[in-house]
Order: C-alpha cells, then sequence, then structure tokens
C-alpha cells in the first residue's frame, strides 16, 4: 500500500501564485514618457497610490505599454489608474486644476470632474485576467 508522502507529514499544498492583471492600454497619443501605473484595494488611496503601502506601482515605457502584465498581491478587489507621463518627470502635471497629460482608470468610468470613484473603477481579482484602459486627455 502507498501512501501520499503529503498526507504522512501532514505538509501544506504549495502556495498559489499571485494572480496577474494583463492591462492593456489604448488611445496613446504619443510613444514619449511613461505610463505611471497605480494597483489598489484601498479606495481612500484611489487614485494616488503613494497612500497605500500595500498598493503596487510601477513605471512602463509608453513605447511598450499597449499590454503589460501587473502582479496583484493577491485575489480581491481593485482598481487601476494611469497616467501618461509624457516628460518622465515621475508626476502628473497640472494647469490650472486640469491634467495636463493623459490617464486613464479601469473599467473606463465616464469622467466628470475629478477622479472618478474607487467603486466605478474596481473589479474583482480571483485569478489571471485582463483588463482594457482607454487613455483621455483634456489638454
Amino acid at each position: 500500500m502507498v501512501i501520499s508522502a503529503t498526507l504522512l507529514t501532514g505538509a501544506a499544498p504549495p502556495p498559489t501564485p499571485a494572480p496577474t492583471v494583463e492591462v492593456n492600454v489604448t488611445g496613446l497619443r504619443s510613444a514619449k514618457g511613461q505610463i505611471l501605473v497605480c494597483l489598489t484595494t484601498n479606495p481612500k488611496a484611489f487614485p494616488d497610490c503613494s497612500k497605500d503601502k500595500g498598493s503596487v506601482r510601477m513605471a512602463v515605457k509608453a513605447a511598450d505599454a499597449g499590454d503589460f502584465a501587473v502582479h496583484a498581491p493577491a485575489t480581491g478587489t481593485y482598481a487601476i489608474a494611469v497616467v501618461h507621463d509624457e516628460n518622465s518627470n515621475n508626476k502628473m502635471d497640472i494647469a490650472i486644476f486640469v491634467p495636463k497629460e493623459g490617464f486613464g482608470f479601469s473599467r473606463n468610468p465616464a469622467i466628470t470632474v475629478g477622479p472618478p470613484s474607487f467603486k466605478s473603477a474596481s473589479f474583482a481579482v480571483a485569478g489571471d485576467m485582463r483588463q482594457s484602459i482607454k487613455m483621455k486627455y483634456i489638454l
């Protein structure tokens, strides 16, 4: 009779790998600069992830930003914000309260005054998935 070593030792199964969110960005007006990416589960830290230590922040060259992957720390409800940082100064440039650079959000919510709510941009991550984000430019 053969008994599995896992049953005898009580060893836990290997951990499940963190989910991957494949992101497709469309509508970039140029290949200059970089795309700043923010993935967060914290509604109070959206869309600026700097207030969320558990967020995933990364920069992707704009020339390579058509498709890229973001690794979510775990399953959960997330929202993504992206900024087309055309001058690569690691921030969104503003002119009289209006963004000078492009931006976009997961689920492509309607933009009125200010950024969308976390709820309107959020999506559930239970495994690998895909989000398409259309860039918007005001100036």
